[in-house]
């Protein structure tokens, strides 16, 4: 076997520069054995380098002992080294956990694979990665080690500058990335605590930690506004409109050009009105109805024509795919088109000349559609209602509120109340569908002078929003059996039912609390939705209509129609609010390429349509995220004036670890930890979502009834943490249900979580571009994981289309 000259090492300068005497460096290694068709052992190897004293024979053994650790090498009983067969290897996204481990995100029909902390240690969250499956671990779940990082998705962070004996580092504010980051260059005016945004100039590797360089500080901990600009930049939300775009728009008046008008249907005398929130500024939709002769009603749905202005393959196009949605924080928003697009030339205003594309249909006495037709047309908006006034004329009709809206708007009092009478007959027809109506608590926050909460209040549905809603739902499918009878390209808005799995342990709970459920192979809508209606006097209804949330998946974009399932439609599509969701933006051209070319289906690529439709799935998943971790952050800031105060609740959610409450009135949500339940080792059961005093007999569940203290509030974590007081009401459950659902055995209930017992904060310094761990040495200690025991976000269903 010839012996390598200085052994041809490709890193022999990094490797001299790091040991005094340096050994073969892993790249070497690899290239040796990947040389040979055979395995060889580490004395094989030490010959083929010529490596003859004891010391470095057993860093060469130490080395390889860290590539196999790393997934480099694999070794076999008999001490045989060779590389890592990648075709034993699985690739998927790296999903970051806040205890400090992490899951490999594979395919949809395999599990998802388990990454130490260790491994965590080497990749970032959203890293694309391939791994090996090296063993399972004591729940069973495949262990792995990561092989490769195919993709860095991370390129800047946001945390918290503090320094340690005098190295500057980054703590992410990022709950899924729990390493620390070392800082680099002069850091002129940055506070110690302030929040900064830094870009990754190395990332983590086996060797050193990652590094960055500030290129941002964004202020100090508690400034208004911070919450916003620290969600944006961890959820990678676009929010720089590019030059190219602010060129574009800068030429862009507010008044519909006059040759635009042309070749449109003219509905400017039409009584169309638009009903939105109070604070509502982007107005993608109006509304008319009459009465027909015959009998029945005419729905006119006229919708902001984006499409005239976005065209395809243009920057302003390029950068409404890339947010694919606007994001809508708690007084504040980030647009999908630029302002002067969504709030001014589309947005629907009244008293102007707007382009619109209108879905208008003729809807018959018991609320079907029997007819419709899309067109382009010029529209002239007689008034912007908010959903308040429009419900104080129709629902409260002798009122001062109701009189004032009617004496102001005397000719659009008939066209609201005939709108009224469709919305009736539409809604029976929705309930004669079996079309699920969760009716879930939402809130919104008041903010005083100085940008801080000033109250959490409850947003109340009234008949104006459902009206709005039903108008929307009709149009929407209107357009998805348009595209779907044409065979035109679009994305349909898909929600599936439920899986098996979650059914089966939804009926076991169910059981549980003595409510029936259908025993049908193939469960409809309809069928959940008596399950809402037999519920609805008992006290417990809210956590029945939570666990029944929590068993349906997501509603998805996709070019293959799969129905959905919650709206109990065999079609569904988004067309009525392109302002602000591109995915409707899309099916607006398809439609506009149709009516001016009927002949010529438009030739779009399947494997593109569904990578859009995953991007735009992922884009609104995201603004949801980036939307409660503001919220989150308000409220926890909210609270932390009210730290010792005591507040009932009730109990949201059960866990291994304790139990969630959410506040009556404030409308905010806590843990109270296993470890503030003091006197008695508490049993979690899996199934019924309780906690069970193994000494008292005391059970912990959903919809119990608490009374509890404000003991603390971690800000960085967007968590509170409550104490017992005690307990005011059990909720109702039977005394013996069934063990389980159908066709599965309910596990024994096992022990919950003992609460650890607090240790002092490993301190993390940071170390420059250059610094490196040898093998066999020990590596820089990371930092406690923080974890912010937030609970699961609910599955969406639709609401306003």
């Amino acid at each position: 076997m010839s012996k390598p000259t200085a052994w041809n090492d490709p890193a022999a300068a990094r490797e001299a520069e790091n040991y005094e005497n340096p050994i073969p460096s892993r790249e070497l290694i690899l290239s040796t054995l990947t040389q040979h068709d055979r395995a060889l052992t580490a004395q094989q190897l030490a010959e083929a380098f010529d490596l003859r004293d004891e010391d470095r024979q057993f860093a060469l053994q130490k080395r390889l002992g860290a590539m196999v650790r790393d997934a480099q090498l694999e070794m076999d009983r008999r001490g045989l080294y060779q590389p890592l067969n990648e075709d034993q290897c699985v690739e998927g996204r790296v999903q970051g956990h806040p205890d400090g481990f992490g899951f490999l995100v594979t395919a949809k029909d395999q599990p998802d694979i388990l990454l130490t902390s260790r491994q965590m240690r080497l990749v970032f969250d959203g890293d694309t990665a391939q791994v090996r499956v090296v063993g399972y671990d004591h729940k069973g779940r495949p262990e792995g080690r990561i092989v490769k990082v195919l993709e860095r998705k991370t390129k800047r962070l946001v945390g918290r500058y503090f320094e340690e004996g005098g190295l500057p580092y980054l703590r992410p504010d990022n709950p899924r990335i729990t390493q620390e980051i070392g800082l680099l260059g002069e850091l002129k005016g940055v506070g110690i605590g302030q929040f900064v945004e830094v870009e990754i100039v190395d990332p983590p590797s086996h060797r050193s930690i990652a590094t960055a360089k500030v290129i941002a500080v964004l202020g100090d901990h508690l400034a208004p506004g911070l919450e916003i600009d620290i969600a944006v930049r961890n959820f990678d939300i676009p929010h720089v409109w590019p030059r190219v775009v602010e060129a574009i728009t800068s030429c862009m008046t507010e008044e519909v050009d006059e040759h635009d008008k042309e070749d449109r249907v003219d509905l400017r005398d039409l009584a169309l009105v638009t009903i939105d929130g109070e604070d509502a500024r982007d107005f993608d939709d109006a509304v008319y109805a009459e009465k027909r002769p015959g009998g029945g009603f005419r729905l006119v749905v006229a919708i902001a024509d984006v499409s005239h202005y976005v065209r395809p393959d243009t920057a302003l196009d390029d950068e409404a795919r890339n947010r694919s949605t606007s994001v809508y924080f708690p007084g504040s928003v980030i647009p999908m088109l630029p302002e002067i697009l969504s709030n001014g030339l589309c947005s629907l205003k009244p008293k102007v000349d707007r382009l619109c594309m209108v879905c208008d249909m003729t809807i018959s006495r018991q609320g079907r559609v029997t007819g419709s037709r899309f067109y382009e047309a010029v529209m002239h908006s007689k008034a912007r209602f908010t959903y308040t006034q429009v419900s104080d004329l129709l629902e409260h009709p002798e009122s001062e509120a109701g009189q004032k809206v009617a004496a102001e708007h005397p000719e659009l009092v008939k066209p609201l109340q005939t709108l009224q009478s469709l919305y009736l007959v539409l809604r029976a027809c929705r309930e004669q569908r079996g079309a699920l109506d969760f009716d879930g608590q939402e809130t919104y926050i008041i903010f005083d002078a100085d940008k801080k909460i000033e109250k959490i209040v409850p947003r109340t549905r009234n008949q104006a929003h459902m009206l709005i809603e039903e108008c929307m739902l009709a149009a929407n499918v209107c357009a998805a059996e348009f595209v779907q009878e044409r065979h035109l390209p679009a994305l349909y808005r898909n929600h599936e039912g439920p899986k098996d799995e979650k059914l089966l342990k939804l009926k076991g709970y169910l059981g549980i609390l003595g409510v029936e459920f259908p025993a049908k192979p193939k469960l409809l809508p309809a069928d959940f939705q008596q399950v809402l209606k037999s519920v609805a006097e008992r006290p417990d209804a809210a956590i029945v209509e939570t666990m029944l949330l929590r068993s349906m998946m997501q509603a998805v974009y996709s070019p293959e129609n799969l129905g959905h399932f919650g709206l109990a439609y065999p079609a569904y599509a988004h067309f009525t609010s392109p302002i602000r969701r591109y995915p409707d933006l899309l099916l607006h051209r398809v439609i506009r390429h149709y009516l001016h070319h009927p002949e010529a289906n438009p030739h779009v690529d399947m494997a593109t349509m569904v990578a859009l439709g995953e991007h735009c799935s992922m884009a609104e998943r995201r603004a949801d995220e980036a939307t409660r971790d503001v919220t989150a952050w308000l409220k926890c800031e909210y609270m932390q004036d009210h730290i010792g105060d005591t507040f009932k609740g009730v109990i949201t959610a059960v866990t291994s670890f304790g139990f969630f409450v959410a506040l009556d009135d404030i409308f905010v949500e806590g843990l109270v930890h296993i470890r503030n339940l003091e006197g008695d080792f508490y049993n979690f059961d899996p199934v019924m979502h309780t906690l069970t005093g193994s000494r008292t007999g005391v059970v912990y569940a959903m919809g119990d009834k608490v009374q509890i203290r404000v003991a603390g509030v971690n800000l960085d974590e967007r968590k509170m943490d409550f104490e017992l007081e005690g307990r005011l009401h059990a909720a109702r459950r039977t005394k013996k249900g069934p063990a389980a659902a159908e066709g599965e055995s309910r596990p024994e209930a096992k022990p919950a979580a003992k609460p650890r017992p607090q240790r002092q904060k490993a301190k993390a310094a940071a170390q420059p571009a250059a610094a490196v761990v040898a093998e066999g040495e020990s590596k820089p200690k990371p930092k406690k994981p923080r974890n912010r025991n937030r609970g699961k976000p609910k599955a969406k269903t639709e609401k306003k289309g």
